[in-house]
């Protein structure tokens, strides 16, 4: 098992904040003894019994979701760091206290009432850090298993509106294709063709819930192609991707359905339809998305902003980046817009 010092030693500053806390109950009860020998005892005890275990746990099997060892193992690790913290850490504390003058030549704490006071409170005290300690390690895990458990949802969750959009655009093409099949075969070969390159990108893309901006642009240019063959001159679109933002990581099947709202509600109802835009730009540390049509904007009125493609956008990215991420409508007399902010890594 691999050990992290920089968090044993965060345990090992915790444990020495406890020992004072022990030395200073102790002297509040005791006046009438030093202080500094208690910092130095209890200190020296502490620290060896938490040594003994905290480390010792590395050396035998413990359970995985608290990384302490289960059943008797861990009741005699416990206890046999208890009582090698007592005797080594009282006699570091004799040496170190005489050494530095902090006891009267020849008074010691190994003999008599000092001696079981002394073990009384080891015990009570490695009982109650070793308690805490597991407490710690057993909810840490649990965290764990939640965060785990939430990501997995959360990509169940993408899973399950990716494929509610998917048809939805698929259904709509279908139905377009056969009502172009009988006016105009040769369009409906060359549409038939975009389309299978588009559910051959798509399926791609559907072994991840994220790609790069440069494949979404890649697919939205072949839904565009689609829908270009169907609406003729009516249709005409950009698109801008700065060569810098190429590799961004963003959802799949992002823009698509916002493009695919644009036309639905905005230039196919106009009789001389109009051009969609398609930009992305870096604002700070965000992604910003726009799409914006001149199609008949507010006089559409059908969806607002609301409909079935925007409330998919508004659940994904909400699962997936919560409050920092962004989508708002606007429709004025000149077309509608659509703007979608993202965090960027």
């Amino acid at each position: 098992m691999r050990i992290d010092w920089i968090a044993k030693l965060q345990y090992l500053l915790q444990t020495v904040a406890f020992c004072l806390a022990i030395a200073t109950i102790q002297i509040a009860f005791m006046p009438w003894r030093p202080y500094a020998p208690a910092v130095v005892f209890s200190i020296a005890i502490g620290s060896l019994t938490w040594a003994f275990i905290d480390l010792g746990r590395h050396l035998v099997p413990s359970a995985r979701e608290t990384g302490w060892p289960a059943g008797w193992g861990g009741l005699l690790l416990v206890a046999g760091g208890i009582v090698a913290g007592f005797v080594g850490g009282t006699a570091i504390g004799e040496a170190v206290s005489q050494g530095f003058g902090l006891l009267p030549p020849g008074v010691t704490v190994s003999s008599g009432a000092e001696l079981r006071s002394s073990l009384l409170i080891t015990l009570i005290a490695g009982v109650v850090g070793t308690y805490w300690f597991y407490s710690r390690h057993k909810s840490a895990y649990l965290e764990r298993k939640m965060g785990e458990a939430q990501r997995h949802a959360n990509e169940a969750r993408l899973k399950l509106l990716e494929a509610q959009l998917e048809p939805h655009m698929l259904f709509n093409t279908l139905a377009n294709l056969r009502a172009l099949i009988a006016v105009d075969p040769a369009r409906a070969q060359q549409m038939l063709d975009h389309m299978i390159a588009y559910l051959r990108a798509t399926l791609d893309a559907s072994r991840a819930t994220t790609h790069a901006l440069r494949t979404e642009f890649d697919r939205l240019r072949d839904y565009l192609e689609l829908m270009a063959i169907r609406m003729g001159p009516r249709l005409a679109y950009t698109l801008e991707l700065p060569p810098e933002l190429a590799e961004v990581r963003v959802p799949t099947l992002l823009l698509q359905p916002v493009v695919e709202n644009s036309i639905q509600h905005g230039l196919e109802p106009k009789v001389q339809g109009g051009r969609i835009t398609v930009r992305a730009a870096r604002d700070d540390r965000r992604l910003v998305l726009e799409v914006a049509d001149t199609g008949l904007g507010e006089a559409a009125g059908a969806s607002g902003g609301k409909g079935f493609g925007l409330a998919q956008i508004r659940e994904r990215l909400a699962s997936m980046h919560g409050e920092a991420a962004q989508v708002t409508f606007t429709a004025d007399v000149h077309g509608a817009r659509t703007r979608i902010v993202l965090p960027l890594a």
